[in-house]
């Protein structure tokens, strides 16, 4: 296939001893698990997480390896929630996309191209997707090209990908959007779903980049368009939302991913995520690579609940979430927490310290008064 109908300069693949290593975590019969856009934002928003970075760069299919260590996740939409979000995608694409293109100002649809993005397999669904931005940027005119498919390199292999959509502007600047059935009441949606959004768009960004990069007049907007129902309703609205935080995040992950032959090299000869290996075995290979386990894991990885237990039994204060990691400075465990509360460890001038001790005082003055103790 010739550069010109590619999507970007051809990922260059891992080393054949990299390539053998890789294949080695995952077990001789078991195929690479394909990346996608949420796998990758999910990486993104936990950046110190080498287990998973290893295991998503080395292709391991983390719900099984959950099963096997038992401690299955279950994930996914449910299938009122999936068909919700079909029926109303389909509301905001239909008569050639005219409620979206209305979200950009265009009022007249038949000035918006759609051009067929269909092609045999991803690696040409994602050439025809590169040849068509190329054409709508040197067309200068409206067009929207519906799930078209991007092609982003991840730890040496390619990874496909499928926004909802991207919009191409007639000053050759191309808009990814997002489409999510979630409701923006009051112009305001739940901060959390659309933080997960933005961390999604920023990959779908990342890999449009690539195209517009051997695109003259080309340039992917850093602000993607957020679709959800208004209010109590059907209707479609829209939020400029800023991925500028969430790309540059998602590139320094990306780019830690591409080393992942070193997080590999510091683990004990022999180590396999090999599902059909003993589980004792199995504990031990997971437990031989650091995590960096937060309550948010449980929405985004498959591992987590494995994570959870083993963050539990450690006694580890990141069990009881980021924020609250962040208050304790140096007290690690929940422990060192009680021992510093009650007076019995801990520096008294540390201000994490000073502020537990406060607060047992606090409580132990609350509970005598209400003749608790």
């Amino acid at each position: 296939m010739s550069e010109s109908l590619d999507s970007g300069p051809p990922p260059q693949a891992p080393t054949t001893a990299l390539r053998q290593r890789l294949a080695e975590l995952r077990g001789p019969a078991a195929q690479p698990h394909p990346l996608d856009a949420r796998a990758l934002a999910a990486l993104a928003a936990n950046p110190g997480c080498k287990r998973r970075a290893l295991l998503d760069g080395a292709g391991v299919d983390k719900a099984a390896l959950a099963s096997a260590l038992g401690s299955p996740a279950a994930f996914g939409q449910s299938q009122f929630a999936f068909m919700r979000g079909n029926a109303f995608e389909a509301k905001v694409k239909a008569d050639g996309g005219k409620e979206l293109t209305r979200l950009f100002g265009v009022d007249t649809p038949a000035e918006v191209r759609v051009p067929d993005l269909s092609a045999a397999g991803p690696e040409g669904r994602a050439a025809r997707t590169a040849l068509a931005l190329r054409e709508a940027t040197a067309a200068t005119v409206w067009t929207l090209l519906d799930h078209p498919m991007l092609a982003l390199e991840v730890a040496g292999s390619p990874a496909y990908l499928e926004p909802d959509a991207v919009v191409v502007h007639p000053d050759g600047t191309w808009t990814v959007v997002e489409i999510k059935s979630f409701p923006m009441i009051d112009a305001s949606a739940d901060a959390a779903k659309v933080g997960a959004a933005a961390r999604q768009a920023a990959v779908y960004v990342l890999a449009l980049e690539r195209v517009a990069s051997l695109t003259d007049g080309a340039r992917v907007a850093h602000a993607v368009l957020l679709v959800c129902p208004k209010d109590f309703s059907n209707l479609p609205t829209a939020s400029v939302v800023d991925v500028r935080k969430q790309l540059s995040v998602t590139r320094r992950q990306l780019a830690r991913l591409t080393r992942i032959e070193d997080i590999a090299a510091a683990l004990p000869e022999g180590t396999t995520f090999d599902v059909e290996r003993p589980t004792d075995e199995l504990m031990a290979a997971v437990e031989s690579v650091s995590a960096a386990y937060a309550p948010e894991c449980l929405a985004a990885c498959e591992l987590a609940f494995h994570c959870r237990d083993r963050s539990r039994e450690a006694g580890a204060v990141e069990a009881l979430g980021r924020g609250v990691r962040g208050e304790l400075g140096g007290l690690t465990t929940i422990g060192d927490v009680l021992a510093a509360a009650r007076g019995t460890a801990g520096d008294p001038d540390d201000p994490a310290v000073a502020a537990l001790r406060r607060a047992a005082a606090l409580r132990a003055e609350a509970l005598e008064a209400a003749g608790c103790r």
